[in-house]
């Protein structure tokens, strides 16, 4: 089937550019109506998931989707969940109600997204999975980064770290994301893809994290700590806050900087941790072409056409392949921290602070 051409990069940087220009102002995790010149027949709604789960959604993707959707004169309506899934239920309700044409959401759950979607088709509103993908749902199309990629840079970052601090054998642990969210299923899939063969390195722990709450992390990898009587020599960490967790225990053990630890999203907070020594790696997903992709797609929806995809995604579930924008994630360690800053998802001020600023001036990152 034909597709519409789309230049996704070029949107990218045109997104950065114009979140520059409008400043940092966050609107919180609440609802932000918007439209700019109404210049395409539709409106947008976007379901974020929570606050908890990583400081990507309400710091990067809302004001990136916002700058998106009011450069292209699209009126939108932008809401956060709050990790609550009958709250996502009740506001897409009402987002169908006021007469969004496509919705795109974060679901906390297959189930609960397929729920909405389903309820989406009744009504004739099209549907976007972004980020993850809804298992047994019906969206259109599905934009993100390739998941199980993410998972092998995770595992190929904690054996080259291994390897630099001259581990030859030892334990590590893995500590996954949401056991609901099929992202963390990839995520961990990639990594043992990687590690599995290594059979140097024995694998002695392995827990997913309910809902990516850093709470809950931490006392579960305090438990695998303990459990192997501090016997870790690496750490699988799905994404940075998960990463920061773990890091917490390794300091209250004297170990924060021996023990290499992942991570994911290229947060301030995983940059910082990755400077002062702690993490040996991010993984990092571009939230300006993640949401430049949901832009393109969700236009081409209200215009009535068809946009360019780079393949597909199954959705063993449902019995499909949907058509999908899949982007490439980036390793991130001490020596390319600077070029998270340079692409604009995180700023030198915001990176550099305190402690930091010597690491910063070392690495010429201003």
């Amino acid at each position: 089937m034909a597709r519409r051409r789309t230049t996704m990069t070029a949107l990218a940087a045109a997104l950065v550019f114009s979140l520059a220009a409008c400043g940092s102002d966050d609107s919180g995790s609440g609802g932000s109506g918007g439209g700019g010149g109404g210049d395409a027949a539709g409106k947008v709604g976007v379901i974020l998931p929570d606050t908890e789960s990583s400081p990507r959604w309400e710091s990067a993707d809302r004001p990136l989707l916002e700058a998106a959707f009011e450069d292209a004169g699209v009126e939108y309506d932008i809401q956060n969940a709050e990790g609550d899934a009958q709250r996502m239920a009740t506001i897409a309700e009402q987002m169908i109600t006021e007469g969004v044409t496509v919705l795109a959401i974060v679901n906390l759950d297959s189930a609960s997204g397929a729920q909405i979607q389903q309820q989406a088709a009744q009504q004739g509103v099209a549907t976007i999975d972004y980020d993850r993908l809804t298992l047994g749902g019906s969206a259109e199309y599905y934009v993100s980064y390739d998941n199980t990629e993410v998972g092998r840079l995770q595992g190929q970052g904690l054996a080259d770290c291994l390897n630099a601090g001259g581990v030859t054998q030892g334990n590590i642990a893995f500590l996954n994301g949401s056991p609901n969210d099929n992202n963390a299923t990839l995520f961990a899939d990639g990594a043992h893809e990687i590690l599995d063969p290594l059979t140097k390195y024995t694998q002695v722990a392995e827990q997913a994290v309910p809902g990516w709450e850093p709470d809950q992390a931490a006392t579960i990898f305090e438990q695998m700590y303990t459990q192997a009587g501090g016997n870790i020599q690496g750490v699988v960490a799905a994404n940075d806050t998960l990463a920061n967790a773990v890091i917490q225990t390794l300091a209250r053990n004297g170990q924060a900087g021996q023990v290499p630890v992942t991570g994911q999203d290229a947060s301030v907070e995983g940059l910082q941790n990755i400077l002062a020594g702690n993490q040996c790696m991010t993984v990092y997903k571009s939230a300006a072409e993640e949401a430049g992709a949901l832009a393109e797609l969700a236009i081409a929806l209200i215009n009535g056409e068809e946009a360019e995809t780079t393949g597909t995604a199954e959705d063993a579930e449902g019995g499909r392949e949907v058509p999908a924008v899949l982007l490439t994630p980036v390793t991130i360690t001490r020596d390319n921290v600077g070029d998270v800053v340079e692409d604009g998802q995180v700023t030198a001020e915001e990176l550099c602070t305190g402690e930091f600023a010597a690491d910063c001036q070392e690495l010429g990152i201003s």
